[in-house]
């Protein structure tokens, strides 16, 4: 899907922002990303709320394969096809995936508070830094200067 189909798609749903994301498209609207457009198709945000009626109409969440296994993200869940063709039901669903996705980032408040009052700890003192020791040369400059005169003769 290109930026111009994804644009037309969500028009009945309201402006929103889309940025190049992994192989496709990141689909946000107030800041929130909502929907991801991959090669594998179009995937819209889910909690518990909505998990159900992407199950009833016979959606899998997202998927991806690794060397070793298959990767389940159940936070996105693929798009019913037959809403490809009926726009003001899409802009329903988005508008379910948005709240789904806001409420996803309510939840995670508390542990970026938990992460700011980590940061805010005192630090450590810092150990002071000892002046550079002095070369021979510098340290006894005269005597130096004497044995060379010394040596030179």
């Amino acid at each position: 899907m290109d930026r111009e189909f994804l644009i037309d798609l969500f028009a009945d749903f309201g402006p929103v922002t889309i940025r190049k994301m992994f192989s496709g498209y990141g689909i946000s609207a107030d800041g929130v990303n909502f929907a991801l457009s991959l090669r594998a198709g179009l995937f819209f945000r889910a909690d518990e709320t909505t998990i159900p009626d992407f199950e009833a109409e016979g959606s899998r969440p997202f998927q991806y394969q690794t060397r070793a296994k298959t990767v389940m993200v159940n936070s996105y869940w693929e798009l019913p096809a037959r809403l490809f063709d009926d726009s003001a039901e899409l802009a329903q669903w988005a508008r379910a995936a948005l709240a789904a996705a806001q409420r996803a980032k309510v939840k995670k408040r508390p542990k970026a508070k938990k992460a700011a009052a980590k940061k805010t700890k005192p630090e450590k003192p810092v150990a002071k830094k000892r002046p550079a020791r002095k070369t021979a040369k510098k340290a006894f400059g005269a005597v130096g200067k004497a044995k060379r005169a010394r040596r030179s003769r």
